[in-house]
Order: structure tokens, then C-alpha cells, then sequence
């Protein structure tokens, strides 16, 4: 699922990683302020890993098309969300590889795409890997800022800082 957004140029395009989890709902939040504030766009991403069924193909692709399926709900709810909270619809991405893999070549495929947005989960979560692989691993590649919002903040103080 990609769904086409005429891009205005000049507008900052927000790529927003999500997974249906609440600490990506307010990083969501934020690139829609931060979209509303700046006249920008919002892009939300979603990755399918690669399931590891190698010998069970009819398995590994009924798995691969629950997934799909879930991603894309997740998808349009978060859509509907962006058009409330921001009045626009956002681009929407669905790949399928590794998370950091198709950050890169989202990046890469669209030079409007100016901010990579994620929440990070409350330190009790333990949810971490993405933020931690993006901040070794990618960050040095990346070549746009890298906006890493805290997943326990209120609207109040997304507003404050949008």
C-alpha cells in the first residue's frame, strides 16, 4: 500500500514510523502539528519483516498477508487521526524488509521527505531496538534530522514544543 499525496514543493514532508503502539500515536501527533505549523505533509511508514518460513512457503505467505492486512488497518486509522489532527491526509507506506532498510530507501526514493519522525516508548516499556539501531546504525546515514518524541508526552505538551 502506497497511497499517492500530490507533493507541493517546498513543503517538508514528515516520514513517521508506526506500528500501532501508543508511543507512535504521539509521534504521529507531533509531525502533524509540526505539518500544520510548517504547512508540510505527513508520511507514515509501516515494515513487514520478512517472515522466516522458508520450508512452508504457503505458510510464510498466509502470515506475510495477515500482517499486510494489520498494517493497513493501522494505517487507516492513524490516517483518519492525521486528517483530524492536522486537516490533510497523510501518504501512506507499506513495505515489506527489515524497518531500517525501508527507512533508508523511503529516504532515498523521495528527496521531499525531510524529518524522520519516532516515538519512544516509556524507558518501563523496554521498547528500544528501533531508536537504538536508528541512533547507531542509521543516523550517520540517514542525511535528514532525526526526531525522536517521547511516547509519554500530552497534547498539551506536543503543543508546547510543535
Amino acid at each position: 500500500m502506497s497511497e499517492a499525496v500530490q507533493h507541493v514543493p517546498g513543503r517538508a514532508k514528515y516520514l513517521v514510523c508506526v506500528d500501532g503502539s501508543a508511543h507512535a500515536r504521539v509521534a504521529v501527533r507531533f509531525a502533524c502539528l509540526r505539518a500544520r505549523h510548517t504547512n508540510g505533509q505527513v508520511v507514515l511508514l509501516t515494515a513487514i519483516e520478512p517472515a522466516e518460513f522458508e520450508h512452508w512457503m504457503a505458510v510464510r505467505d498466509t502470515m506475510l498477508e495477515e500482517k499486510r492486512e494489520e498494517a493497513e488497518h493501522v494505517l487507516q486509522d492513524l490516517a483518519a487521526e492525521v486528517n483530524e489532527w492536522a486537516g490533510m491526509m497523510p501518504e501512506l507506506m507499506v513495505r515489506e524488509g527489515h524497518i531500517g532498510d525501508e527507512i533508508l530507501a523511503a529516504v532515498e526514493e523521495d528527496p521531499a521527505i525531510s524529518f524522520l519522525v519516532v516515538g519512544a516508548a516509556p524507558p518501563a516499556a523496554r521498547h528500544g531496538k528501533l531508536i537504538s539501531w536508528l541512533a547507531s546504525q542509521l543516523a550517520g546515514r540517514l542525511g535528514i534530522p532525526l526526531v525522536v518524541v517521547p511516547g509519554n508526552l500530552t497534547d498539551e505538551q506536543l503543543a508546547n514544543i510543535a
